[in-house]
């Protein structure tokens, strides 16, 4: 069950009752496995974290830094679809268009922009201005719309968040399983 859709039944009252099966002693040991991946994981401090710049991170991820991962050989084996350095264009055109279907009858799905701060204003002018003279976005030409806000990151800046919850309501899921 979609999660949404299984939220808006909660809050309508068509779910009377939760029933949640549980293993007691198996969820402990999982527990206590995420804790220790999670440990493992934030070895290095917040502040060194936030240091770093996102080409410092990018280079962190490199080949030989890959060669101790379990997909290091399917990594390598569709390195064409990876990036050796942090793309500056959008990629070249493969022949393959994405089409998101509808609930039939759909209408436009337009969503008013909320008013928003100055900051976050020039945040999202800045973010679209780049990515527009880098040619990785051109002016939607869509009928339907998003409004967007940002959230303040940890390492500081600004992400950007668009509010899709009319579309993501009018579309309907695809069939094909993932992978």
């Amino acid at each position: 069950m979609i999660w949404m859709r299984f939220a808006k039944d909660l809050y309508d009252e068509r779910i009377k009752q939760i029933c949640i099966l549980s293993d007691l002693e198996r969820m402990k040991s999982e527990a206590e496995e995420l804790r220790q991946l999670h440990a493992a994981s934030t070895t290095e401090s917040e502040d060194t974290r936030s240091a770093k710049t996102k080409k410092e991170r990018f280079d962190g991820q490199s080949w030989d830094s890959l060669k101790a991962s379990p997909f290091y050989d399917v990594l390598r084996k569709h390195k064409d679809v990876l990036r050796d350095e942090i793309p500056a264009e959008t990629p070249q055109d493969k022949g393959i268009q994405h089409e998101i279907d509808l609930v039939p009858g759909t209408k436009y799905c337009v969503t008013r922009q909320w008013p928003l701060p100055r900051d976050q204003v020039k945040a999202i002018d800045d973010f679209f201005d780049s990515r527009r003279q880098a040619g990785q976005v051109r002016e939607s030409k869509s009928p339907h719309s998003a409004s967007m806000f940002c959230v303040k990151k940890p390492q500081g800046g600004w992400r950007i968040v668009h509010a899709y919850n009319k579309m993501n309501d009018a579309t309907i899921p695809a069939q094909t399983p993932i992978p």
